[in-house]
């Protein structure tokens, strides 16, 4: 007999599959061959702000040559060969007034060469070049934004070869955004260069008290934010995780292959989090499907921090062509366990990424035991089951197994089992 929670995670997991098919059968869904696992790569945003004083902070300002040397380590320390594509300007990147002809021009003093030069380099180290502007009269800084102007823009960032613009929506009105973010979504399109399309629509919408129109954003859209800027916090990071757990049941049936729910960067060896916390942002957004952005000092990152980064059998999970999006499961007295459906798939039964997260903070490790079946795990044949982080093979373990982990606190254990034909 199932038990009550394993009911209730076979109800979900197929009810997000019909979800998903009445979607994508009544709607003309986005469809620009992009983004059909979550989009990785590197991003200024969390980590460099909008500081613009190139004169007293040189090798930290928002300027070309930090992106070049960001796109430089990406490919020299090996972030590139493990999925690490993208390198994205956040905002901050332009001159205060457009040129006369309405085209957008970047800060001549930051970025001497343009962003064509900019663009051309980039792609020049085998990576993809991506961009922000806001659905607004000014992006969040106070720099032009693109309405009355989305055509211009539009194909001015296919003439920079850009990849994936990011569109923000500050000094908008959060009423105009399902028309305006589904318009500049269908431009970019119209340009013949295929752009990855992250919006910011819903997260606004929500803050006005809109309930945004996840059909439509998912149609228009290949990712979007839900939630609140990521800081450089613990706290930061488990609001995120509370938003995502306490929602699942409205936003995971959206997510999958070209259209993902974004729950902001990576701030893994940065100052706010500890090893075990870092651990866990990287177990949680593999769980989630997550695009795995990275906001950091790639000159100056930590070995162990790196290591996080860098650890290909998370990378795998977060990547996993089925493009499910994971779930909370269990919750109690501050543990939580997190699951994910995952390949290779025999007959209806899955294979499960799980992540066991330890919320408290007593200062001694908490222990987890649960059998496989009461994690959903019920294919008799049994599942091979690993520890992702510390690279230990458990073998083949069955339904009743009972397994039992020491989780640190705010760490993880994170365990796949694969399923056995």
């Amino acid at each position: 007999m199932l038990t009550q929670r394993q009911h209730y995670h076979r109800r979900v997991l197929q009810k997000s599959e019909e979800v998903r098919s009445a979607l994508t059968a009544a709607c003309n869904c986005l469809e620009n061959g992009l983004a059909r696992t979550p989009p990785m790569g590197w991003l200024s945003w969390e980590r460099f702000r909008c500081n613009t004083d190139c004169l007293n902070d040189p090798d930290n300002c928002i300027s070309e040559r930090l992106f070049q040397k960001m796109a430089d380590l990406l490919v020299s320390e090996g972030y590139a060969s493990v999925g690490y594509e993208y390198v994205n300007i956040d905002d901050c990147w332009l001159e205060r007034y457009r040129g006369p002809d309405g085209k957008l021009l970047s800060d001549q003093r930051r970025f001497p060469n343009g962003i064509k030069a900019l663009s051309d380099y980039i792609h020049s180290k085998g990576l993809k070049f991506g961009i922000y502007e806001d659905y607004g009269n000014y992006t969040c800084a106070g720099y032009p934004g693109i309405i009355g102007f989305e055509k211009i823009d539009a194909y001015q960032f296919a003439e920079w070869n850009v990849d994936y613009v990011k569109l923000d929506g500050c000094y908008a009105l959060p009423y105009d955004m399902d028309r305006g973010y589904t318009e500049f979504g269908k431009l970019l399109n119209s340009t013949g260069k295929h752009m990855v399309y992250s919006c910011s629509w819903p997260v606004y919408q929500i803050y006005a008290g809109i309930p945004p129109n996840f059909s439509a954003i998912q149609s228009h859209c290949n990712l979007w934010r839900n939630f609140d800027d990521i800081q450089d916090s613990w706290l930061s990071v488990e609001n995120i995780i509370d938003y995502y757990g306490n929602n699942q049941d409205v936003i995971a049936p959206y997510a999958g292959p070209g259209h993902w729910n974004d729950p902001d960067m990576l701030i893994i060896g940065n100052f706010g989090l500890s090893y075990e916390q870092a651990k866990t942002q990287f177990a949680v957004w593999a769980i989630l499907a997550a695009p795995l952005l990275m906001s950091v000092d790639l000159r100056t990152i930590r070995p162990e921090f790196k290591e996080i980064l860098l650890n290909r059998k998370i990378i795998s999970v977060d990547q996993d062509p089925l493009g499910i999006q994971g779930r909370r499961i269990y919750k109690h007295k501050g543990i939580e366990i997190w699951s994910k459906p995952i390949s290779p798939v025999y007959q209806s039964f899955y294979s499960y990424a799980l992540a066991f997260v330890n919320r408290r903070t007593d200062g001694t490790p908490s222990d987890i035991s649960v059998t496989l079946k009461e994690l959903g795990l019920i294919n008799n044949s049994g599942y091979r089951v690993e520890d992702l982080y510390e690279n230990i093979d458990y073998g083949i373990l069955f339904p009743r197994t009972k397994i039992k982990v020491k989780v640190n606190p705010s760490g993880v254990v994170m365990l796949k089992g694969q399923i056995k034909f």
